[in-house]
């Protein structure tokens, strides 16, 4: 069995790339990786499905025993956010596609850490756009969005990381997603993931 393809997608807020990976996973069977914070839930959130809340006594211990493939601490509330390894490797050896929705901090430690990773960055059609987007939730004072836009453009600065770029809002959310599908179709091909096939056909020199 082949394993799954481990998928990291960051872009801005408001890009809506949690829009893409939802109907990733409902659609198309993709796993997604629940990542884990030492805040307190909010209403409306299940532990284990939105987050895996823990204390700050838990995520130390994650560190320090090797469990974490990225964290994140947060210095201004002093929080923890970081994805677990233990699920991300059952569903990928299960073979499984998984995705990731994370920070660009985090992408890029996970990048380190697991080249095979699939990184994806995703950006709206436009700046204009993406404003337009968050003052649309209606949800943000426009000092928050002042500083999501400030940092989209620190974001966009380190989208050269990634392996590749996707255009989130040109037309249909479906495309977007077909867009997603045309990758994991073209990475199940590269050189690097068939190896083990091509030993195994040169193995049978001789046998045929």
């Amino acid at each position: 069995m082949k394993r799954g393809l481990l998928f990291v997608v960051s872009g801005p807020s408001g890009c809506g790339k949690g829009t893409v990976v939802s109907l990733l996973q409902k659609e198309h069977d993709f796993a997604v990786s629940v990542s884990a914070t030492t805040r307190s839930p909010r209403e409306g959130e299940t532990d284990g499905v939105h987050y895996h809340f823990w204390t700050h006594e838990r995520f130390n211990k994650a560190i320090a025993d090797g469990e974490m493939l990225e964290y994140t601490l947060y210095s201004g509330s002093g929080r923890y956010y970081g994805t677990p390894k233990a699920h991300i490797a059952e569903e990928l050896e299960s073979g499984r596609d998984i995705i990731l929705e994370i920070e660009v901090d985090g992408a890029m430690q996970i990048k380190k850490r697991m080249p095979e990773a699939i990184l994806v960055f995703m950006v709206p059609p436009s700046m204009k756009a993406l404003r337009a987007r968050l003052i649309g939730r209606g949800t943000e004072s426009a000092d928050v969005i002042e500083a999501r836009i400030g940092r989209a453009y620190e974001e966009l600065r380190l989208a050269h990381c990634y392996d590749y770029i996707i255009v989130n809002g040109e037309n249909s959310i479906e495309e977007t997603v077909r867009k997603m599908l045309d990758i994991a179709a073209a990475e199940r091909f590269r050189t690097a993931r068939n190896t083990d096939f091509i030993n195994t056909l040169i193995s049978e020199q001789g046998k045929e």
